[in-house]
């Protein structure tokens, strides 16, 4: 929904959105990232409609992320648990 001429909400899930606000002369500087269950599904899902992450990172504490820029600077991150979370 769009609370103002400026402003989108997205929900994601039950109680998790995600909201921006226009913001022109901090244009290219937007980093946002959504931590996942199935970070590898998601990425697997993008890959097959041709979008590649542009780094894959894996923290000290197994937590990993996927990163996609877009042309004006602005980041997508996409988080997921360590590898044996579940174990």
């Amino acid at each position: 929904f769009f609370p103002y001429a400026t402003e989108a909400v997205w929900t994601l899930a039950d109680d998790r959105s995600v909201y921006i606000v226009e913001h022109p002369d901090g244009a290219g500087n937007s980093v946002v990232t959504i931590f996942l269950d199935d970070l590898d599904a998601h990425v697997a899902a993008s890959a097959a409609r041709g979008l590649e992450p542009d780094e894959r990172l894996t923290y000290s504490n197994g937590v990993r992320k996927a990163l996609y820029h877009d042309p004006d600077g602005n980041e997508l991150g996409f988080g997921g648990a360590p590898l044996d979370a579940g174990s």
